[in-house]
């Protein structure tokens, strides 16, 4: 079986957008490894990953993810996307963030996602 990754990018994404924390943990291995900013030591596992998703849905705005581009990996891709902050379908991106997501067979065994905060204005005239 082969997965196609653009797909699979675009559903996950779809699950942070949704805040859906039980569609996300159907993306996770078991004994996953997470990192972003707001758990740089880690989340391990789907239980601890669960609760740090919890609790961060819960204390975070409307964030919509817009996958942008992805590169293959030999164990999963590289992925590139943006983020608008809040509800307004016309607001501009606030964040562009990068994920190294490595698989097993269709689970993420290790997730870090790296993010930068874009300036008002940022994106307009940028090449990508």
């Amino acid at each position: 079986m082969s997965l196609d990754l653009k797909d699979y990018n675009a559903r996950w994404l779809q699950c942070w957008t949704n805040k859906d924390v039980d569609g996300l943990l159907k993306f996770y291995a078991e004994d996953v490894k997470y990192y972003d900013p707001g758990v740089p030591t880690g989340a391990i596992g789907h239980e601890a990953l669960r609760a740090y998703l919890t609790g961060l849905f819960g204390a975070t705005p409307a964030m919509r993810y817009d996958p942008e581009e992805i590169w293959a990996t030999p164990n999963g891709y590289c992925g590139r996307w943006y983020c608008v902050i809040g509800n307004d379908p016309k607001a501009a991106p606030a964040l562009r963030g990068f994920d190294l997501v490595v698989l097993k067979g269709d689970r993420i065994v290790l997730n870090e996602v790296y993010v930068h905060e874009l300036k008002p204005g940022a994106l307009s005239g940028a090449a990508g």
